[in-house]
């Protein structure tokens, strides 16, 4: 149940390494699985079992040794067709789990220890909840190939459950990076799917903005993605996983488009990367007129700070840009 489904081979420089974690991985679970929850050993066991998961995931991946699983996923009447594997770690779905050796890496050994129990209650005529229980579990613990299989079980029952709905669309999205074969745009348009349904059915749901931006990024409509990982942090403040990507959209449209680069400069800090609000007002939600709008651009208003260099083009080419957004609305 635990052993993993890529497999070393003769190429693999880590190949001795791997093995020797893998024996010690299984060892521990096997003793953590065998042993009385309260006993004075468990901590130090799944301290080991931890630093163990740690350790392996260091490893380069190792080099596939023939293709990829094939598994049939139901989606209501939509066949959703994907190859899947656990190899390697989700490019744009950062990993919660093993970040370090504190109580989160505790909870995630005893996620996948737990994985057995909530399979077979799943499958042994289990409910929706079940398979939903069963795929956070798996997902959450990266056996990407369980959450699947869970989330293809609770769309069966609910073909309008959000959050299996999106992660199925994401891991279909990302299989490449997790060593599997090539994305088909067939594939690549059922991956959208499945997360735009998920967003229109949960749209305050933070990670249903969140997978879209990751999304609409692969698709290259940077704009969009912004949009959308804006409103995740909006909905999740704390939330860090989207702070990369909206980096590196900025950085590409700044290159690009000298309105967004003096935009990007003086005003995302405090209107968004889009205009959509943060410490400010909303910039798309104005309606300031041309005059009104280079006014306090240039002599600031209110705890807004003036922005006298900001004249010529520049000044321009930003006023064109708010004016834009106005039109475009939220």
């Amino acid at each position: 149940m635990l052993s993993p489904l890529r497999a070393a081979t003769p190429d693999d420089p880590d190949a001795a390494e791997r093995g020797r974690l893998e024996a010690e991985r299984d060892r521990l679970y096997a003793e953590l699985r065998a042993g009385d929850e309260q006993a004075r050993e468990r901590p130090d066991l799944e301290r080991r079992a931890a630093l163990t998961l740690r350790a392996l995931d260091a490893l380069a991946p190792a080099p596939r040794a023939g293709a990829g699983r094939s598994r049939a996923l139901a989606l209501g009447g939509v066949a959703l067709a994907a190859v899947v594997t656990v190899a390697g770690a989700l490019t744009f779905v950062p990993r919660w789990q093993l970040a370090g050796l504190n109580a989160g890496e505790a909870k995630t050994v005893q996620a996948v220890l737990g994985l057995p129990g909530l399979r077979a209650r799943a499958q042994n005529g289990g409910d929706e909840a079940a398979y939903l229980a069963w795929g956070d579990a798996a997902f959450g613990a990266g056996r990407y190939d369980q959450a699947i299989n869970a989330y293809g079980g609770a769309l069966q029952r609910d073909p309008r459950q959000p959050q299996a709905l999106r992660r199925l669309g994401i891991l279909l999205l990302t299989r490449p990076e997790r060593g599997g074969q090539a994305l088909s745009r067939e594939d690549s348009d059922r991956a959208a799917l499945l997360i735009r349904t998920a967003v229109q059915l949960a749209p305050d749901d933070a990670e249903s903005q969140l997978f879209l931006g990751f999304a609409l990024v692969r698709y290259g409509q940077d704009a969009e993605a912004l949009t959308a990982l804006e409103r995740y942090r909006t909905l999740d403040p704390q939330g860090r996983d989207a702070d990369d990507t909206i980096t590196a959209i900025r950085a590409r449209q700044n290159e690009t488009d000298p309105a967004l680069s003096v935009y990007a400069a003086s005003c995302a800090s405090c209107h968004g990367a889009s205009g959509g609000g943060g410490v400010g007002p909303s910039l798309r939600a104005s309606t300031l007129s041309r005059a009104a709008i280079q006014g306090i651009i240039r002599n600031g208003q209110g705890a807004m700070p003036a922005f006298p260099s900001i004249t010529g083009t520049k000044l321009t080419a930003l006023t064109d840009l708010l004016e834009k957004w106005q039109g475009e609305g939220q």
